[in-house]
């Protein structure tokens, strides 16, 4: 089946809807960690329902199961310190470190498989380090928060690389239930602790009020379960490589977004947006001259053989 522009235009409104997410983090007044807490639960429900609409077998063994669930202590790690990064720096910060996911990715994917870490990617890792070092050169304030996306976009990377390993045997839904399974578990065991150490007066606020349930529903469904099902669909007519390389967009989406929504909080000076150039930039590059090298590459061995 061949992909229409109905299909790239949908890709791309997912992209906008994962955009978002940081946006929805701080229109959502309850903590960071409560905020993922009820993100988990809600998203494990929907894709519960998914699953039993369309009679998926849920039963793939103990080993596997518990592969799953320990992913989703990753992914729970990772939602907590995203929505952190947005609330002590600004949304715009916090995608800008999450940008540097495709990188992180691009060293981990190679080192899971017992395979060298190719130049090329070390070229773009000295210009993603280029672009941190202008964004924390020119926005020092923001520090902690672009460190805190940094290490959420390195758990990123981390759990992508074992779900491309465990996609070629289990059903996609099935996985995101039960790593979204794991997510709640983890996040509802870490909820004691974060009260007793992190949390305002010592408490926890797990009873959003007004408008953020509407805001968390959201997050929930439209920029969790919805996307993913939809992506899945859309990737049987839309190559692997361009649903990635688009993916490398949603940072810009993000900024803009936020620009448009928070305005003057939103807007840094032109250090930040040189530097988040230079990262975005060797995100999209690095992909397609991945590609053409290994185009040349397979072209020379056929001229051999």
């Amino acid at each position: 089946m061949t992909a229409t522009y109905r299909d790239y235009l949908l890709l791309h409104f997912i992209i906008i809807l994962w955009g978002f997410t940081a946006i929805l983090g701080l229109l959502i007044k309850i903590p960071p960690v409560e905020l993922v807490f009820f993100r988990t639960l809600l998203a494990m429900s929907g894709l519960g329902v998914i699953i039993w609409l369309y009679r998926v077998r849920v039963r793939i063994g103990h080993r596997n199961i518990l592969k799953l669930l320990g992913t989703g202590l990753l992914i729970s790690a990772h939602w907590i310190l995203f929505f952190g990064s947005a609330r002590v720096s600004t949304a715009s910060v916090c995608l800008a470190g999450i940008a540097t996911t495709s990188f992180w990715t691009s060293i981990l994917e190679p080192l899971s498989k017992g395979q060298k870490i190719q130049l090329l990617e070390v070229f773009f890792g000295s210009l993603m380090i280029l672009g941190l070092y202008l964004i924390f050169h020119f926005e020092v304030d923001h520090a902690v928060g672009l460190l805190l996306a940094l290490a959420s976009a390195l758990l990123a990377a981390t759990f992508t690389v074992i779900n491309s390993h465990l996609t070629h045997s289990q059903n996609q839904y099935v996985i995101s239930f039960y790593e979204m399974m794991g997510a709640f578990i983890t996040t509802a065991l870490f909820l004691p602790i974060y009260a007793l150490t992190f949390a305002e007066n010592g408490s926890l606020q797990l009873s959003p009020l007004g408008m953020d349930w509407f805001y968390l529903s959201i997050l929930a469904f439209v920029c969790t379960v919805y996307p993913f099902a939809i992506s899945i669909e859309l990737m049987k007519r839309i190559s692997a490589f361009l649903v990635n390389l688009s993916v490398n967009m949603e940072p810009v989406y993000g900024i803009v977004l936020a620009v448009l929504i928070f305005g003057e909080k939103e807007k840094m000076n032109a250090g930040f947006y040189m530097g988040t150039l230079v990262i975005l930039s060797s995100v999209i590059l690095y992909p397609v001259l991945r590609r053409l090298l290994n185009r040349r590459k397979r072209k020379h061995l056929w001229i051999r053989l």
